[in-house]
């Protein structure tokens, strides 16, 4: 019988089966070339094979009242996730907390993307069916982690560097074959360490190279340049840091020929360092982080999914709001993590019995930012836990 991963592959309107097994070694990359007059000078661009493919992709993943939710984190970090409910690190029950989130419900109405990690890419559900047919079946669309994470970047303010171009290549061959449709890779830039215009442009460069191999093999990459909510700096000070990372990341697209109709960004918001003493409101977090939109961001990207980056459920989603108060060339929307399972992952607590409340728990949470996307949450009926701080010093995947 055939799964519901073949069946999206000949039916879905991001890409037909048949394509890329007809033509998986045949693909050429499209060339064209613009004459510049009156000199003689030719200048080539070079396109992916799969520019049309890759924008269908970006747009569905950036579809109004929608959002990415991020399932992604590595065993060890799930482990930990796990651990805050007493639960072991086994793959048994990170296979029943992925089955719960990937099957809830009516959960392709307000998420259009799931970001997995490697493990659960090939993973089945705890009943026996693969988790991309899950997803599928919800209208949601697979996509992969493919960094390898954070390591000591030499030279640096005691800064970091984000590794796995090594076998970029093969590997997210092998991920689109098994049906995921985009990719994510998260760099980080930290404040208080500087940040280093060697770190930036370590940042800036990996995030472009990356782009640009993902693009190559059939996915959209979403470029997440992340800067650290770590520090005391105010506001002004993260708009500061943001403009400059935001320019250097779209140069090195730009330079690595990167297709940016089929690209999502995954940036922070515009805050204060989590320890300042000033907070900012909702309408001021959007205010700055629109102003840097406008200044940085081509409209040609179709979907900027802010990742949440330790703010709590609750202000995650009066941010987005605000963000979404005003007309915007781009889909402002969520990736949320953590601001998107927090509550779910204890409703949970290990124990069968709990699954659905749990799925409710996560349901609620996504319709808030669904509405959030479209402007219209209210922030009515929250629970204090939902209004709970996850800020985590350093905090890696």
């Amino acid at each position: 019988m055939a799964s519901a991963s073949a069946t999206l592959l000949k039916s879905s309107p991001i890409i037909d089966k048949s394509e890329w097994i007809k033509g998986q070694n045949l693909r050429q990359p499209s060339v064209c070339v613009v004459r510049c007059h009156p000199t003689s000078a030719t200048l080539t661009v070079r396109a992916s094979s799969y520019a049309d493919e890759l924008v269908k992709t970006a747009k569905t993943i950036a579809s109004p009242g929608r959002g990415i939710l991020a399932m992604d984190e590595s065993n060890a970090t799930c482990g930990k996730r796990l651990d805050s409910i007493g639960l072991e690190n086994t793959e048994a029950n990170r296979q029943a907390y992925r089955t719960l989130l990937v099957s809830a419900p009516g959960l392709g109405e307000y998420i259009s993307g799931a970001i997995l990690f490697e493990e659960t890419l090939y993973q089945s559900t705890i009943e026996g069916k693969k988790m991309v047919d899950v997803l599928v079946e919800q209208k949601i669309v697979p996509g992969i982690k493919v960094d390898k994470g954070l390591v000591p970047l030499p030279g640096s303010n005691n800064e970091s560097w984000c590794q796995g171009l090594d076998g970029l290549s093969s590997r997210t061959a092998a991920y689109y074959q098994q049906g995921a449709r985009f990719a994510k890779w998260r760099t980080v830039v930290s404040i208080p360490n500087g940040p280093s215009a060697l770190a930036v442009k370590e940042a800036a460069w990996g995030l472009a190279r990356y782009a640009a191999i993902s693009q190559d093999s059939g996915l959209v990459p979403i470029v997440e340049p992340e800067i650290l909510l770590d520090g005391e700096h105010g506001i002004d000070r993260t708009f500061e840091v943001a403009q400059k990372v935001w320019a250097e990341v779209f140069f090195y697209l730009a330079e690595n020929n990167v297709l940016f109709e089929g690209i999502l960004l995954k940036p922070s918001m515009v805050t204060p360092g989590a320890e300042c003493k000033d907070r900012a409101t909702p309408q001021q977090v959007a205010d700055y982080t629109l102003k840097l939109l406008h200044r940085r961001i081509p409209p040609a990207v179709p979907g900027i999914m802010f990742l949440s980056g330790g703010q709590s459920e609750v202000e995650a989603t009066l941010n987005l709001n605000a963000m979404n108060q005003s007309t915007n060339p781009w889909h402002v929307s969520f990736s949320y993590a953590r601001a998107l399972q927090n509550t779910c992952l204890k409703t949970w607590g290990g124990r069968p019995e709990n699954v659905k409340a749990a799925q409710d728990v996560l349901l609620l949470r996504a319709k808030a930012n669904s509405l959030a996307q479209l402007g219209k949450y209210t922030g009515e009926g929250e629970s204090e836990e939902a209004k709970k701080g996850m800020f985590v010093k350093g905090y890696v995947y």
